[in-house]
């Protein structure tokens, strides 16, 4: 992934807050065993805010033998993202459909060696964390080796712990573009309201606070 200079993250704690806010779902990617393609996978994650993801597969995900031979996998994630039409982004010294259009969007990238989890109990443990994550108020049932609902479906399932080595971190909102540019794309977002355009100009606005421009 490409990052300019000012689409970079302003340091550690802007993607991993951004990570903490509600974005656990991505694709966890890998080669397969050819070494040709890669494998893509949509999944959710828990993300310790540190440097472990953790995350379970049906055992029959066509991805294991490539992870058993990679050793390494990478998972994006990928929200906030909005076209911005070029009539938008023009100078005002030139036509208006004279200016480029772009995509706005926010990144991140975890990458680093993975580890395949096979043992019940750890598999056992893996769920009681994401469920704690994503059904806080406790509203499921038990997670236990061999016991009713859910221990005798374990078997089904493999965990994967990533190991996280390398991030790559983006938030492209027009940073490098002058203040009047980006409040007066700010204002075109809101206007349009469709997709996600009120995240990305959440995102756009935030980074504008950060960074003066010119």
């Amino acid at each position: 992934m490409l990052v300019q200079p000012w689409d970079a993250a302003i340091d550690d704690d802007e993607w991993r807050a951004w990570l903490a806010d509600g974005r656990d779902f991505g694709q966890l990617v890998v080669n397969d065993l050819t070494g040709r393609w890669p494998v893509a996978v949509p999944a959710h994650f828990v993300f310790d805010g540190g440097q472990e993801v953790i995350l379970h597969l049906a055992r029959t995900n066509p991805v294991w033998p490539a992870l058993d031979r990679a050793g390494h996998a990478l998972l994006s994630v990928v929200d906030d993202y909005a076209f911005v039409p070029a009539t938008w982004r023009a100078a005002d010294d030139i036509p208006r459909e004279h200016g480029v259009p772009t995509s706005y969007y926010a990144a991140v990238q975890l990458a680093g060696p993975v580890t395949v989890v096979d043992d019940p109990h750890q598999k056992a443990e893996f769920l009681r964390s994401q469920l704690a994550h994503f059904q806080p108020a406790g509203d499921h049932g038990l997670v236990q080796v061999g016991e009713p609902p859910y221990g005798r479906m374990l078997s089904a399932i493999r965990g994967l712990r990533l190991h996280v080595e390398q991030v790559t971190a983006k938030f492209k909102y027009d940073d490098h573009k002058p203040v009047a540019l980006r409040e007066h794309v700010a204002e075109m977002l809101a206007e349009r309201g469709e997709g996600r355009d009120a995240q990305a100009r959440t995102q756009q606005l935030r980074r504008l606070a950060g960074h003066s421009g010119t």
